[in-house]
């Protein structure tokens, strides 16, 4: 992320991709009010920072849904191995 070690403008984050402005400044805005970035006015500037409060907010709620898939491809795998080791015999 961007703005992980640094508080940086819409421009210059825009300036990292191949996307019009204004979509990067509709995503800085939804990121700013999920607050996942905060924002700072410094004159005529906005300088947007990340929340890593709230990120690990993010991740503890993930958490459960990304144990919960890697059991079912584990499984899967398992699955596979077999059907992969019945069919060579």
């Amino acid at each position: 992320m961007l703005v992980a070690s640094q508080s940086m403008t819409a421009g210059a984050i825009a300036a990292n991709f191949d996307t019009a402005r204004p979509t990067v400044s509709k995503h800085l805005q939804i990121l700013t009010e999920c607050e996942l970035l905060n924002q700072e006015q410094h004159g005529r500037e906005v300088h947007y920072h990340f929340n890593p409060s709230k990120m690990k907010e993010v991740a503890d709620f993930v958490e459960p849904f990304r144990k919960f898939w890697d059991d079912r491809f584990n499984k899967l795998e398992a699955v596979m191995k077999n059907y992969q080791s019945n069919k060579k015999s």
